[in-house]
């Protein structure tokens, strides 16, 4: 079984960025930016953020991290972001989810100026990407097509299944599986918690993949042999952090696996950095 190694492949796209963003800074006098806003004390959300300022200042993208009480409200947020909308130094804005409750998140979303949505969550991004249109893609699908082409494992007239139908990955995703070329070109079936025969569905699959929130939901009686799979999820569990999908036993079915941790979490980060570089050029360039 070929181990999909996200952490290394963020890795090597990172080193790739750090040079680039070199280049454009010197070219350019400054940095791209990256404004990242975090309202209350969630924890994980707090180990986030600090990889993803980790991961800013190793590739030379600047970091402008406003972290806000939890009693912030949605008039202060929204002012937040129209003030970075309209800051030249920032090229990206993250909003980090969840918000505390009272809070509307979906409205907050769509108040980041789509040019500057480096999380692919505007609806604009979001109708861009389903007509085929450049604009930014959500970062988690987008790792997970990017790992596919570093390991050159093409989807093209395969039969993909994804499992969960969330707008920040299996939508997104299975959108980005049909669309043409290589790394898209699947015949896709977007599967959920009513989908009534989902093992049947599965089985049937060359590529699995999981991103529906349940530990180890994902089992070897639902894969066959030699499929690929690419498990999205992280869950917490008393025995550490495992997947959506049973590694120890699916490792021995399929052909090609990711491990969690290691897996798409690395590569969620290194899209968000490749987003922000990509609005960065666009931005000086207009």
């Amino acid at each position: 079984m070929i181990l999909l190694d996200g952490k290394a492949t963020a890795q090597s796209i990172r080193s790739e960025l750090k040079v680039e963003v070199a280049e454009i800074t010197a070219a350019q006098g400054r940095a791209p930016g990256l404004a990242v806003i975090l309202v209350g004390q969630d924890p994980a959300s707090q180990v986030y953020v600090r990889n993803k300022e980790r991961a800013c200042a190793e590739v030379g993208i600047a970091s402008f991290p406003h972290v806000l009480p939890a009693s912030t409200t949605q008039a202060e947020l929204e002012a937040l972001i129209a003030s970075l909308n309209a800051d030249v130094l920032v090229d990206g804005i993250l909003l980090q989810l969840p918000v505390p409750g009272g809070l509307d998140s979906r409205a907050l979303l769509e108040r980041i100026a789509p040019d500057k949505d480096v999380d692919g969550f505007h609806p604009q991004n979001m109708g861009r990407l389903a007509q085929g249109l450049p604009g930014f893609a959500p970062c988690t699908p987008a790792g997970v097509i990017e790992l596919l082409r570093r390991y050159d494992l093409p989807t093209q007239g395969k039969h993909a299944v994804v499992v969960g139908r969330s707008n920040i990955v299996g939508r997104p995703l299975s959108i980005m599986l049909s669309q043409p070329g290589r790394f898209g070109d699947a015949t896709v079936t977007l599967c959920h918690s009513r989908t009534p025969d989902l093992t049947e569905q599965c089985k049937r699959a060359d590529f699995v993949f999981a991103a529906i929130g349940k530990p180890k939901f994902v089992t070897c009686d639902m894969v066959k042999p030699g499929a690929v799979v690419v498990d999205v999820g992280i869950n917490r569990v008393e025995e550490g952090l495992v997947g959506d999908c049973d590694f120890e036993y699916l490792c021995a079915t399929a052909s090609a696996m990711t491990p969690v941790p290691g897996g798409i979490g690395p590569m969620t980060i290194a899209m968000l950095l490749k987003n922000t570089v990509q609005a960065f050029k666009e931005h000086t360039a207009a």
